[in-house]
């Protein structure tokens, strides 16, 4: 499939967590309860386009409901252990799943030349599943493993919002992992609130 080629998913595509592995846990709060986001014609590989895993145009082998339901497993990973260390916690079962994928290959990448004559990145072969999941697994243990970011994980403070982000604001005081949304919410909210107290 062409990894560009698809419809629009119902899930708005952000890639705003700060990091690849929690732009992968972000799906699981797509749609509570809904279709699986990263199922269906092309879903998974526009995910891995728009987190930048692998470059547009990338063309991969078929790709089988097998690589939706191992992502899905990552994912699933992946957010356990997270959430595990902003809570004081163990997930052992996790962190060993994590460790067995990120122990492989990621995939292997070159320089080539646009058609402006820039250096662009791009695959050295067609991905495979297991390399792509090594990429993201290799990225949930550098940040699990580095003090600094690992103090930095936060869960978005807006309601009905689980999502996991690295805050990176200047005094660390990122409340929610969208200015632009969860907080966009909570300030139209509080202004309702302050004008239904000022018509009563």
């Amino acid at each position: 499939m062409a990894a560009g080629a698809t419809a629009a998913a119902a899930y708005d595509w952000r890639f705003d967590s700060g990091r690849l592995c929690l732009d992968l846990v972000a799906t699981a709060e797509a749609a509570p309860g809904g279709p699986e986001p990263l199922d269906g014609p092309g879903q998974l590989g526009r995910w891995l386009v728009g987190a930048g895993l692998v470059p547009a145009g990338t063309v991969f082998a078929p790709v089988e409901g097998q690589w939706v339901g191992r992502f899905v497993e990552l994912r699933d990973h992946v957010g356990q252990l997270v959430r595990a260390q902003i809570d004081g916690c163990g997930a052992e079962s996790a962190l060993e799943r994590i460790n067995a994928l990120a122990a492989g290959a990621p995939p292997g990448i070159r320089a080539v030349r646009d058609a402006q004559g820039s250096l662009v990145r791009a695959l050295s072969a067609a991905p495979e599943c297991g390399e792509l999941l090594a990429a993201v697994a290799r990225d949930a243990v550098d940040l699990l493993t580095d003090p600094v970011a690992r103090a930095r994980l936060r869960e978005c403070e807006g309601d009905n919002c689980r999502r996991v982000y690295l805050d990176t604001s200047r005094g660390r005081r990122r409340r929610w992992c969208s200015s632009e949304v969860c907080g966009n919410r909570e300030r139209v909210a509080r202004h309702r609130r302050r004008a239904a107290v000022a018509r009563a």
